[in-house]
């Protein structure tokens, strides 16, 4: 998506750099935060979008091999595999919690998820932890699973991954059309 900052429009990226993503996680768990932790790693591996991700419960992921979810943009139910890594952080951070309970819980009020306004500002505030360069909003969680995806896969799986109408929507989705044209460009030789 594209935030309107005045009357620019200003895009957020995909976290690119593999070893920033591995600090990222290694900071979360380092620090204690295990709920932003556990949106962080939900978005990567699932590429759900933060609307949904606030959505699930304790019941929706404990002991599960895949979440289903009805999609708030789109209104279609998904199934959506839970990675090994997630789940071994699902498994431990759901261990004691009741299913009911949201799993992205404010720490405000009854059993209410953060909101994407707390979500967005956990975002920021991993942006300038760790010092990315590239502008990083709730989204960029999705973004960063379609682009690792998309490094290890073909663009047919990431477009069908991502719910996308064509594969020039997913691959400027990713950043990757802006990115190899500057790696063309960079490379011409006369």
């Amino acid at each position: 998506p594209v935030k309107h900052k005045g009357s620019e429009k200003v895009r957020v990226e995909p976290i690119k750099d593999n070893i920033k993503i591995r600090m990222i996680i290694s900071d979360l768990k380092q620090s204690g935060q295990e709920r932003n932790l556990i949106m962080f790693l939900i978005g990567i591996y699932t590429g759900m979008r933060i609307s949904d991700i606030l959505k699930l419960k304790v019941k929706d992921v404990k002991g599960k091999i895949s979440i289903r979810v009805k999609e708030d943009k789109t209104k279609k139910f998904k199934s959506v595999a839970i990675h090994k890594e997630l789940f071994n952080a699902l498994k431990s951070y759901c261990e004691d919690k009741p299913g009911d309970e949201y799993l992205i819980k404010s720490r405000e009020g009854i059993n209410q998820p953060i909101s994407r306004i707390q979500a967005y500002r956990v975002i920021k505030d991993i942006q300038r932890k760790h010092k990315i360069e590239s502008n990083l909003g709730c989204h960029s969680l999705r973004k960063t699973y379609g682009y690792r995806l998309y490094s290890s896969n073909d663009i047919s799986i990431v477009q069908k991954s991502l719910n996308h109408a064509s594969q020039a929507n997913t691959l400027k989705y990713i950043g990757v059309e802006e990115e190899e044209i500057r790696k063309a460009t960079l490379n011409l030789k006369y």
